[in-house]
C-alpha cells in the first residue's frame, strides 16, 4: 500500500493484479453506440501547462502543439447504472471485490464501518484501506447505491475499466485526447470553462471547500460524488471534466516523454508502472491539490481503486 500520491492512493508494487483486463496496446475501436457521446473533431491544440501554482513535477509542462483525429466522447463519467448493466451481461468481478478491499476517504465511514479500517496511508492518514468496499458498497458494510445510480461509478481500477470499455465496444481515451475534449476548444485556459474557478461567484465544478482534510462545507452542492451530469457541460458538451471523480485514460504514466515524445496522436510511452488519471475528483483543495486544472495529471497503478476515480469512454470515428 502506497501514499505516493495524495490524489490517489495505490496497491502498491507487492500486489500483483488479480483481474487483468486483455489488450492493453492501444487499438482504435468504432463499434460502440454513439448514443450519450460526443463528437470531438481533434486537430492541432496547446497540450500541457506552466502555471505558476502547478505541479512541475508531475510533468504538465512544456505546453506544445498535439494534433489528434477526430473522436466520439462519453458526455459523462460511466455511472454506477451503467456498469451495473455491464455487471448483470457479464458477471464481472472488479479487482477490489476479488481483493476484498478499496481506498475510502475518512470522513465517509461510519464508526462500525472504521472498525473495518485495516491500515492508513502514511502521510495520508485521510486515506483508509476499508475491507468489504467494491463499487456496490463504496464505504464497505452497510453502504449501497440506491441512492447514487446516476453518479460515476468509483472503486474500479484501470483494469476494470478496460474490461468494461471492451464490452461497450469503445475504450479509454489517451491522454491527449482527454485533455483536448476537456479544454472545449479553448486555448490555454485553466479550466473547462476559462481562468476563473467560480466566475461571478458561480460554482462550475464539485471540489472541496473548507479546511482540508477535516471539514467540506460543501458550498458547490455536494460533499462527495455529484451525479455524473452535473453543472454546466463545457463548449464540446462533456461535463464534470474538472472534479468530481479522477478519470483512468489509456497512457502509461511519465513526468518527461512527452517533453520530447510525439505531436501527432500521442499514446504515451510504451511501458510503465502507473497509468494517467485525469481531471481532479470532489477531493482537490487549492491548499494541498490544484489538479483539478485542465492541464494537470497525475497516475495510479492500474490495479488501484479508490471513492474518488472512475472513468469514461471514447470510440473512434
Amino acid at each position: 500500500m502506497n501514499g505516493d500520491s495524495c490524489c490517489t492512493p495505490s496497491r502498491g508494487p507487492e500486489i500483483q493484479s488479480l483481474n487483468p483486463a486483455a489488450g492493453h496496446e492501444f487499438k482504435r475501436i468504432t463499434a460502440g453506440s454513439l448514443k450519450e457521446m460526443r463528437l470531438i473533431r481533434g486537430g492541432e491544440f496547446l497540450m500541457g501547462a506552466n502555471d505558476a501554482d502547478g505541479w512541475p513535477a508531475d510533468g504538465e509542462g512544456p505546453v506544445r502543439a498535439v494534433t489528434i483525429q477526430p473522436f466520439h466522447m462519453d458526455a459523462c463519467a460511466v455511472s454506477n447504472e451503467q456498469f451495473n448493466n455491464f455487471f448483470n451481461d457479464t458477471g464481472y468481478k472488479t479487482e477490489a471485490e476479488r481483493f476484498g478491499w478499496s481506498f475510502v476517504f475518512h470522513l465517509f465511514l461510519t464508526r462500525s464501518q472504521e472498525a473495518r479500517v485495516t491500515q492508513r496511508v502514511a502521510g495520508s492518514e485521510w486515506w483508509c484501506k476499508v475491507d468489504g468496499v467494491s463499487w456496490r458498497h463504496p464505504e464497505g458494510e452497510g453502504s449501497n447505491i440506491k441512492k447514487r445510480w446516476s453518479h460515476p461509478v468509483v472503486h474500479l481500477s484501470w483494469n476494470d475499466a478496460q474490461a468494461y470499455c471492451a464490452w461497450a465496444g469503445k475504450r479509454l481515451p489517451t491522454e491527449a485526447e482527454w485533455e483536448c475534449a476537456a479544454r472545449g476548444g479553448l486555448v490555454q485556459k485553466r479550466f473547462p470553462w476559462g481562468d476563473d474557478l467560480t466566475p461571478s461567484g458561480k460554482h462550475m465544478c464539485n471540489i472541496w471547500q473548507g479546511k482540508f482534510p477535516m471539514n467540506d462545507t460543501g458550498e458547490d452542492g455536494y460533499i462527495g460524488t455529484a451525479p455524473a451530469k452535473s453543472y454546466q457541460a463545457n463548449a464540446f458538451g462533456l461535463y464534470n471534466m474538472s472534479g468530481n471523480v479522477w478519470e483512468w485514460c489509456h497512457d502509461w504514466f511519465s513526468p518527461t516523454f512527452h517533453a520530447t515524445g510525439p505531436r501527432l496522436d500521442p499514446i504515451g510511452p510504451p511501458s510503465g508502472t502507473h497509468r494517467v488519471t485525469r481531471g481532479g475528483s470532489y477531493l482537490c483543495h487549492h491548499s494541498y491539490c490544484n489538479r483539478y486544472r485542465v492541464g494537470a495529471r497525475t497516475a495510479n497503478t492500474p490495479d488501484s481503486s479508490t471513492g474518488n476515480t472512475g472513468f469514461r469512454c471514447v470510440r473512434d470515428v
